[in-house]
């Protein structure tokens, strides 16, 4: 066999055996890559995202997408050739699986997290949309979750609202927390509540919930900390003045949570705030209408321009990883809060686009 074949032999035979180890090795790593968009204004599966009931409503146009990563599961072990594509590949992300599933956590953990957080921002996207209008939305804080072989276990349910904390009225979630920690561990701390099953049926009602009792717990010692605990995590409920339903399944975490306050706005108010322009975003809103950062800012911008959309609203702490790849034909424009988001949007609808708040790398 001549020399030239013999090497040429052999070279492809270590290539292969290369390429089968690189299949056979596993890393420890994940990927991430552009998920579905959804327009917040229209359907899916027939059935509008947004639907509003008890309130008239106006029509919308154009588009105001919420945008998703895919991950890969829990359970997916990676090789190091699908590791190799996915650091070469513009469309896609490798990170260390411990950035999505910390601490061992499992898909069927991630899971439910993300639907208790998609749960939680649909809450506070519509707060922040009817306080944007000035449409008045009653909140109370309430018992969120009761922990198992705690103090607070059947003293203490899910949906009981919390008037009070040894006499001290209770305005919001963190002051359960500072009243309870005034005490130390072993000594009674009494709960001044309405048991969730009277507030429900108020609720449902229409009416504002009385009868309240008062629950005395004896505090224990938080397991890493010298501070009294109950064992019970607080949390708001609202009274909204009419029904808001948003219908969208398959989708977790807290990130679409400014697309669907803004969906909300354009459906309640006369005129159409998009323009009929092609808007994606992303971020998360709290109930005062602040808009906070996600993960996977790039995939959702590759996402969001092959669904055709030409701005991005940016959430402000995420502007400058934007910036450091954006999509061409895609401009970001750089959201603080609801109310900066309007306005971005009416620039946008007059044509105005010079003078939108843009995101820097620098």
């Amino acid at each position: 066999m001549p020399r030239r074949t013999a090497t040429m032999l052999a070279s492809t035979l270590i290539l292969i055996a290369l390429l089968c180890a690189g299949v056979l090795m596993k890393v420890p790593y994940s990927e991430m890559s552009p998920g579905p968009t959804v327009n917040t204004l229209g359907k899916v599966g027939g059935e509008p995202v947004l639907q509003i009931s008890g309130r008239k409503t106006y029509k919308t146009s154009g588009n105001l997408n919420m945008t998703t990563v895919r991950v890969t599961g829990a359970d997916y072990n990676m090789n190091l050739v699908e590791a190799v594509y996915g650091w070469l590949a513009h469309d896609s992300v490798v990170v260390p699986h411990d950035t999505l599933y910390p601490n061992g956590k499992t898909e069927q953990q991630s899971t439910q997290e993300n639907a208790e957080e998609f749960s939680q921002s649909q809450e506070s996207a519509k707060v922040a949309a009817l306080t944007e209008l000035g449409i008045p939305v009653t909140s109370r804080v309430v018992v969120s979750t009761v922990i198992k072989d705690s103090p607070a276990q059947g003293k203490l349910h899910a949906g009981d609202v919390i008037k009070a904390v040894d006499g001290t009225a209770v305005k919001q979630p963190e002051d359960v927390a500072k009243l309870v920690t005034k005490h130390k561990p072993g000594e009674n701390v009494t709960f001044t509540v309405i048991p969730a099953k009277t507030a429900a049926a108020a609720e449902k009602a229409g009416k504002e919930p009385q009868g309240s009792e008062k629950i005395t717990i004896t505090t224990a010692k938080a397991a890493k900390e010298n501070r009294a605990i109950v064992g019970i995590q607080a949390g708001t409920d609202h009274t909204f003045p009419f029904r808001i339903d948003i219908k969208l399944a398959d989708v977790g975490g807290p990130s679409a949570g400014l697309m669907f306050s803004l969906g909300i706005i354009d459906k309640l108010t006369p005129g159409q705030l998009t323009g009929g322009k092609f808007i994606a975003g992303t971020g998360t809103i709290d109930d005062r209408g602040k808009v906070g950062p996600i993960g996977g800012i790039n995939m959702k911008l590759v996402g969001a321009r092959n669904a055709g959309a030409r701005y991005f609203l940016t959430p402000d702490d995420n502007c400058k990883a934007a910036a450091t790849d954006t999509p061409r034909g895609l401009t970001l424009v750089k959201v603080k809060t609801i109310d900066d988001a309007k306005k971005s949007l009416e620039k946008i609808r007059t044509g105005d686009t010079a003078a939108l708040p843009s995101c820097s790398a620098g």
